[in-house]
């Protein structure tokens, strides 16, 4: 099948990068839902689930194996439609803001471009995932509430109203909008060093192959430290939608400063394979539709004219 190449900016460059993240959120959080499952167990049960490796063990016990995906409708359709809103209003922001920038500050500033680009377009990519983000803790954290999406919403609506599906979308904003942040601006800056530093030819030398293999390495660092960033707030939603009623302040004093970071190792390889894969998918899907992939910044003739960096 041959794909005509596609304009950069273009509606068609958006909506193909917004069928990447789809592919690239969904895809992959669906994959790490049984991880996910003990670690929402660990957050919200501490006296019962010990470690992951005890989670498991517990989980498989009491439910079968088949109790280790439980979640993964709300899991799929949720990142789904957070994945496309999540790199698809990145492209569109970032070309946005560089336009309003110009050429010159859009390089001096583009560590700042990444970190408003990114937050712009998370907060759309919440309002998209709440509501199913909320009925995957309920599904997986509630014993005997429900063990299925169509069980758990009508449900979910007759005792709370719209806002069960919605009360979440504060805490996520908090967990997920620096999260993006870090995901992001570390991965855009980490591909330019990689570059630089540590792949011994220019990228426009390096096969497609070796482009994806860099990629996946700076997916990988970026997902660490997106993990730690986030997570005191990912153990505030884990508890807030298993409990109806309390709110995010409340949880946060009954956790305590030790309590937030419960299940951080958990998340940490959860995260960091998560965003490596997803950045892989993400620029796999670019790849394959021939999609244009600037390489990394370099200083415009301009700027460097006026630092007096020109020969």
């Amino acid at each position: 099948m041959q794909i005509a190449d596609v304009v950069f900016g273009s509606s068609k460059y958006y909506a193909l990068c917004g069928f990447g993240g789809i592919l690239s959120c969904g895809l992959t959080h669906t994959a790490m839902v049984p991880l996910d499952l003990v670690k929402c167990r660990l957050q919200v049960d501490p006296e019962k689930f010990k470690s992951i490796g005890n989670g498991f063990r517990l989980t498989v016990r009491e439910d079968g194996v088949r109790g280790l995906a439980k979640g993964w409708a709300p899991t799929f359709i949720g990142y789904s439609m957070q994945g496309l809103c999540k790199f698809g209003f990145y492209e569109v922001f970032k070309v946005f803001y560089s336009d309003l920038l110009g050429e010159e500050n859009t390089y001096l500033w583009r560590t700042s471009l990444y970190l408003a680009a990114s937050a712009s377009a998370e907060f759309f990519a919440d309002i998209a995932l709440a509501p199913m983000e909320a009925v995957k803790v309920r599904i997986q954290t509630k014993p005997g509430y429900a063990n299925t999406l169509r069980e758990c919403v009508p449900k979910m609506y007759a005792e709370e109203g719209v806002w069960a599906f919605y009360k979440g979308v504060v805490p996520l904003w908090m967990r997920q909008i620096p999260y993006t942040m870090m995901k992001f601006s570390c991965f855009e800056r980490t591909v330019e060093l990689l570059y630089k530093h540590a792949v011994p030819k220019p990228r426009s030398e390096c096969t497609k192959s070796e482009q994806l293999v860099v990629t996946f390495v700076a997916g990988y660092i970026a997902g660490v430290f997106c993990a730690i960033v986030s997570h005191p707030a990912d153990s505030v939603v884990s508890v807030l939608n298993k409990e109806s009623g309390s709110t995010a302040t409340q949880v946060l004093k009954k956790l305590g400063p030790k309590g937030v970071w419960k299940g951080l190792v958990a998340r940490i390889i959860m995260i960091g394979t998560l965003t490596a894969l997803q950045w892989f998918i993400y620029d796999s899907v670019k790849v394959y539709f021939r999609l244009p992939r600037p390489a990394p910044p370099e200083m415009p003739e301009s700027l460097k004219m006026k630092l007096g960096l020109t020969e």
